[in-house]
């Protein structure tokens, strides 16, 4: 089987998020892909079905568990296969292209919902405009961008709360930048993620409303780092972001 290495939202090599991408011929196993996600211990190790005609099946695994959407993963498969796709994937029905160096993908929109969540276990000393829930993520909100960047949560509580993910976003602070965000997902074996595509899923519609506009770009402020553009449409968002290969391959086993 043909094995790829990524890096997913960014134009330079070892920057944004890396993925692995598995081609396959057939359906694989699923207790299979996770040992294999185990193995190479990215973020997600992506696993896509293309020795049929029509639609691919598409699936995403951490190193520890399987998820129902992953963008930089995606983002990477797009990239290695290259031109229009369309995938199946527990999310729905993805479309895909890659097209003069970007990829972009139509993914459903999820806004964020107020809630009462504690996240003073998290942060101790922090206080936020807003708090909520997406579909499988905390939602978090500051006034500035600068104390995001620097953000030091206690990730044992985190891991201890709900699903064990958040996302916490502030305003930009650098020209052309909308927001600034950073994700952490112990919960699901990941301490931070560098670029989450799914993530923005969430950002968008929410950045939107309180921005008045549909276009954005925004800024994920990990140690890697990268950039997601936005484009709010009705209940889709269209993320686009580059990709470099990094490595290519066979995986024997």
């Amino acid at each position: 089987m043909r094995l790829y290495i990524v890096d997913a939202f960014t134009s330079e090599a070892f920057a944004g998020n890396s993925a692995g991408v598995v081609l396959l011929d057939s359906p694989g196993d699923a207790g299979w892909m996770q040992s294999v996600a185990a193995e190479l211990k990215h973020a997600e190790t992506a696993f896509v079905e293309v020795g049929g005609e029509g639609p691919k099946s598409l699936r995403w695994f951490t190193p520890e568990t399987e998820v129902d959407l992953c963008g930089h993963a995606t983002l990477a498969t797009t990239h290695v296969l290259g031109g229009e796709q369309t995938f199946t994937t527990r999310s729905g029905e993805l479309r895909c292209r890659a097209e003069d160096g970007w990829v972009s993908m139509d993914f459903p929109s999820d806004p964020p919902r107020g809630s009462d969540d504690d996240l003073s276990p998290i942060f101790p000393d922090l206080e936020f405009e807003y708090v909520g829930r997406s579909h499988q993520n905390l939602f978090a909100v500051m006034d500035d961008a600068s104390v995001v960047r620097s953000l030091k949560p206690d990730l044992a509580a985190l891991r201890a709360h709900w699903t064990g993910r958040l996302m916490v976003t502030a305003p930009g602070d650098i020209d052309g930048i909308d927001f600034v965000t950073r994700f952490f997902a112990p919960g699901v074996g990941i301490d931070e993620d560098p670029v989450t595509g799914s993530a923005h899923c969430v950002l968008a519609p929410y950045w939107a409303a309180r921005l008045g506009r549909e276009k954005l770009v925004g800024e994920q402020a990990s140690a890697r780092g990268g950039v997601v553009r936005m484009s709010l449409e009705g209940d889709r968002v269209l993320l686009s972001g580059q990709a470099v290969t990094v490595a290519s391959g066979e995986l024997h086993v």
